[in-house]
């Protein structure tokens, strides 16, 4: 049996550093910026970087380098992007024999214009929108934990996930993706229940309880009464604020020595959080710290999981000491 098993997107991404790309004020973006591209004209680039992406391979390898037994689910073309992929993702030791493939879509793939840090995402999910249960036999999944963040169409079917994992006593990690929180957040919030760690960012927060952020107590209030356990919200650099129903914890992000890249940063938050629990029986502040520790050596590099911990990454003295504020509710 695995130790856990991701489900949702697999894809290829490629990066382009952009460096003299112009940038502009646009209110419409979460930045407020908007980089500007010349239509017919042509753009040089100072690097190039092919790697593979998709919330369902980033959590993978978070959990593969921790030190868990780790099985990868998704679907890619059968193509050679698709071949890469699983290429890449045994050479993290991540067992690759459910990821499925299809001739009807090439594999997902991301093109990824670096500027300053900062990225613009072209994305196109390709053989991930076609991901469906019946892709495989549910018995297969048999693990300790799941680890979901289910894209496109393939968000229909967590109802029939959860009704397993609970039938076979898999704790479940849920990380929502901003496609199942806008066209099905009546179905997550009636599955909570069923959840054993929550994972959202603060935009994703408001979108799910219907209530603005700046009234994070109500927020709160209402996904601990929906869920039975650990609910994290995040705010990129700012750090996270997370409930267990009985404490409130806040803890500042560790601070990058370098911001490159932002891309993965959610995914690495998710899966180290969850891999916390998992190596500390439950541990929330271990968690917080793996997670931090995760997210911010993930944005130090280009790539969604080039800069990806292992354990013995984890124990250097700069991820030993994270302020961590406890309040009971």
């Amino acid at each position: 049996m695995f130790d856990v098993i991701t489900i949702g997107s697999v894809k290829r991404d490629a990066f382009f550093e952009a460096p003299k790309l112009q940038s502009i004020p646009w209110k419409k973006t979460p930045s407020k910026k908007a980089i500007v591209l010349p239509l017919g004209g042509k753009l040089e680039v100072s690097g190039v970087y092919f790697t593979v992406g998709g919330n369902s391979a980033n959590a993978a390898v978070t959990f593969s380098r921790l030190g868990f037994n780790t099985a990868c689910a998704g679907k890619t073309g059968d193509d050679p992007g698709g071949r890469e992929i699983r290429r890449r993702l045994n050479g993290e030791d991540v067992d690759t024999n459910l990821i499925t493939k299809t001739d009807e879509l090439p594999t997902g793939y991301s093109v990824l214009l670096l500027k300053d840090g900062e990225r613009t995402i072209l994305s196109y999910n390709g053989a991930s929108s076609l991901f469906e249960i019946s892709d495989f036999y549910l018995k297969r999944l048999k693990a300790k934990w799941w680890y979901l963040s289910l894209s496109g169409e393939s968000a229909k079917f967590l109802g029939k996930l959860l009704a397993f994992a609970r039938k076979n006593g898999i704790s479940v990690a849920f990380n929502p993706s901003g496609y199942h929180l806008k066209h099905y957040p009546k179905e997550i919030l009636k599955n909570l229940k069923d959840i054993s760690f929550l994972v959202l960012n603060e935009e994703e927060a408001a979108v799910l309880t219907g209530l603005p952020f700046s009234e994070e107590r109500r927020v709160f209030k209402k996904l601990d009464a929906l869920m039975p356990d650990i609910v994290a919200v995040t705010n990129g650099a700012k750090g996270v604020t997370v409930s267990d129903g009985k404490f409130i914890y806040r803890a500042p992000a560790f601070r990058e020595t370098k911001l490159v890249d932002r891309t993965g940063a959610g995914d690495a938050f998710g899966s180290g959080f969850t891999a916390g629990l998992m190596k500390s029986g439950g541990d929330i502040k271990y968690a917080i710290r793996l997670a931090s520790a995760n997210a911010t050596s993930v944005v130090e590099h280009i790539g969604a999981t080039e800069g990806t911990l292992k354990l013995s990454d984890f124990w250097k003295p700069r991820w030993k000491n994270l302020k961590i504020d406890i309040k009971r509710i």
